[in-house]
């Protein structure tokens, strides 16, 4: 019996794979990706896996979130795992063939080779959540509230008052929606205490203090400020290659949705921020870009902010200027 079970999953489906003894893989595909998909693959694990097996998948938006909290109220260890770490491996193995029934089999070769790098997934708080949800659904709103207003500045007289309505209804679901984000935070204590703690910070408003909560989830799941770095993409880069001039660039390899959420709070932060506005200027004296100022604006902001949540602490300019 194996004990790593690779899952690739889509929308409606998912495929399975377990590598046996022999090295080749026992696989069924297509199955449900609803409960009675669920059912099936625990009969199948049941047969042909050991009691408490990782099962390794890849995060895919929301369509793995149903079956990896179904197997980890079983007890099964389930791993959630960046998909950018399984293309990396992938193009390491030279795979040429990309099917889901051969994705399912790559999977269970990382997770057999990565056994001991694995981590355990464990379902998020329902009020965390119900706060990205509230939050994604929030920037979805402007996205499209800035389309239509886009299109108003180039369409025609007759198709106007069309859009005007368009962008009058979707400017009231706006207005509901941060009322539900901020009545949501107001009645959860922890979620509350957290905002309070943001806020403080010279720079994070309300708003950005929901996103931080919402696409962080607990902070104290990350061991330090640069692993929170990390996964917000704005971790440096730093490029070399022979005779090539090395240059740093953030690798992007984390939460775009952080990151655009950061861009505007760490500008303010900039003018506002003692911390970050001494930053900004030692940065400047280098002869930094502005580009290159904005990004270390904002991976400060990020710092910060786990140092307030993990300390409990409101934001003491004269603390953060010491480090």
């Amino acid at each position: 019996m194996s004990g790593i079970v690779g899952i690739d999953i889509a929308k409606h489906s998912f495929d399975i794979a377990t590598q046996q003894a022999n090295g080749k893989y026992r696989t069924k595909a297509k199955l449900a990706n609803s409960a009675a998909g669920f059912q099936v693959l625990q009969e199948w694990l049941l047969k042909y896996s050991e009691p408490g097996a990782w099962i390794v998948m890849e995060a895919t938006g929301t369509y793995h979130e149903a079956l990896a909290e179904y197997f980890h109220g079983l007890g099964y260890r389930v791993c959630v795992t960046n998909p950018a770490q399984i293309a990396l491996y992938a193009r390491s193995q030279l795979q040429r063939v990309k099917t889901d029934q051969v994705d399912a089999k790559l999977i269970a070769d990382y997770g057999a080779r990565h056994v001991d790098e694995l981590r355990a997934w464990r379902p998020e708080p329902p009020a965390i959540r119900r706060l990205r949800a509230l939050v994604r659904r929030l920037q979805d709103l402007q996205e499209i509230a800035q389309m239509e207003r886009n299109r108003l500045d180039v369409a025609d007289v007759s198709v106007q008052d069309s859009i005007r309505s368009v962008l009058q209804h979707i400017e009231q679901q706006i207005a509901e929606t941060l009322k539900a984000i901020q009545a949501h935070i107001d009645d959860d204590p922890d979620l509350r205490g957290k905002r309070d703690l943001l806020t403080s910070i010279d720079g994070v408003a309300d708003k950005t203090a929901a996103l931080l909560l919402a696409e962080l989830g607990d902070p104290l799941q990350f061991k330090n400020a640069r692993a929170i770095t990390a996964f917000a993409g704005l971790n440096p880069q730093l490029r070399e290659s022979g005779t090539q001039k090395a240059y740093a660039c953030i690798s992007r390899m984390g939460s775009s949705r952080l990151r655009a959420g950061l861009y505007m709070p760490a500008i303010v932060a900039l003018t506002h921020n003692p911390a970050i506005k001494a930053l900004g200027q030692r940065l400047r004296s280098r002869g930094k870009a502005g580009k290159q100022i904005v990004c270390a604006a904002m991976r400060k902001l990020l710092h910060i902010a786990y140092g307030v949540l993990k300390s409990g602490q409101p934001f003491d300019a004269k603390l953060a200027l010491a480090h």
